[in-house]
């Protein structure tokens, strides 16, 4: 089995996107009401599902650019943690997230060897449970906090609207 393309890791801060329109898939994550994050995710899977259904799912469109199917198993582990870091902010008062070093997940998973079939169904799963969480978030824990290691602060509300852009975003990626 050969090793992918390596990709450039990215080590942009994207806290930015709260405060700023993205200027690569036009999000405004201020604009979103963190109650509709639930909704909204409910409404994006089926254009992931769609794209990991696609012929060319496995290509990368040029050298050190994700596949489709990178992005969506980059993508369903990106619910995975999100949901994860709601639940410690919820049960917990100002947790700090464990890091996830993104980059690395995709080479030691092997996002470029799994099953597009698979990850799609995973995505939709983890999908459906984070939607779910963020459809539960009682009324008064929207401004319940927590960190990062790099300092950066989130309410529920912030991270929901952060992770949110991350969903939008990479389907711009994937063209979908």
């Amino acid at each position: 089995m050969s090793e992918p393309d390596t990709i450039v890791p990215d080590e942009k801060d994207w806290t930015w996107v709260l405060y700023e329109r993205c200027g690569e898939c036009g999000f405004t994550a201020a604009d979103v009401d963190p109650r509709q994050i639930g909704a909204t995710v409910r409404d994006l899977l089926p254009r992931y599902v769609s794209a990991l259904s696609r012929e060319d799912a496995r290509e990368r469109p040029a050298p050190g650019v994700w596949s489709a199917l990178e992005y969506g198993a980059h993508v369903r582990d990106v619910f995975r943690i999100f949901g994860e870091r709601l639940v410690l902010m919820l049960e917990h008062d100002d947790p700090l997230f464990e890091n996830w070093d993104q980059d690395a997940t995709a080479v030691e998973d092997r996002y470029d060897l799994q099953d597009p079939a698979v990850v799609a169904d995973e995505l939709v799963e983890a999908g459906e449970a984070t939607a779910a969480a963020f459809d539960e978030v009682p009324h008064d824990a929207w401004e319940r906090t927590g960190r990062r290691s790099n300092g950066s602060f989130f309410t529920v509300g912030t991270l929901g609207q952060y992770f949110l852009h991350d969903v939008v975003h990479h389907l711009h990626d994937v063209h979908a």
